[in-house]
């Protein structure tokens, strides 16, 4: 645990692996959030449209969004998948959180999955809910800005 809190950037937390989303199965902890596609199957706790751009768009737009979070490191990157993962450590007490993203056609548009989890402890105060909405606020505002 404590090479999790003093190591820097994406250092210290376990190896990524590609999420299927398809199959992912919530912990019972209140420590994540998932935003799904309206039109997807499965459980998350926020949902949203899909988003009328390419899947290669929506990449590039929560690629970037990404890259202009604060304490924000490069993890994983899936391209076949349009998947990506990022450690996302709290300011204060250098907390490492893992976010994953992915992107796929649906329907006539491109529906977004977005997935933060705390590594350490049960409960997050909502930080991870917190940080799902920001994205996907600053995710929406790039694909405007297009």
């Amino acid at each position: 645990m404590l090479g999790l809190l003093f190591s820097r950037g994406a250092a210290g937390v376990p190896p990524a692996a590609p999420v299927d989303f398809a199959t992912l199965a919530l912990p019972p902890s209140p420590n994540t959030c998932l935003l799904t596609p309206s039109t997807a199957p499965g459980a998350g706790h926020l949902h949203h449209d899909p988003f009328p751009v390419t899947a290669d768009e929506a990449f590039a737009a929560i690629r970037a969004t990404a890259a202009a979070q604060p304490r924000t490191f490069a993890l994983a990157e899936y391209p076949e998948r349009r998947q990506a993962q990022w450690v996302a450590r709290t300011r204060l007490m250098n907390y490492p959180d893992i976010v994953v993203a992915e992107v796929a056609p649906i329907g006539d548009g491109t529906g977004l999955w977005l997935y933060s989890r705390s590594l350490l402890g049960w409960s997050d105060l909502g930080a991870n809910r917190a940080r799902v909405m920001a994205w996907l606020v600053a995710f929406e505002d790039r694909l405007r800005q297009r």
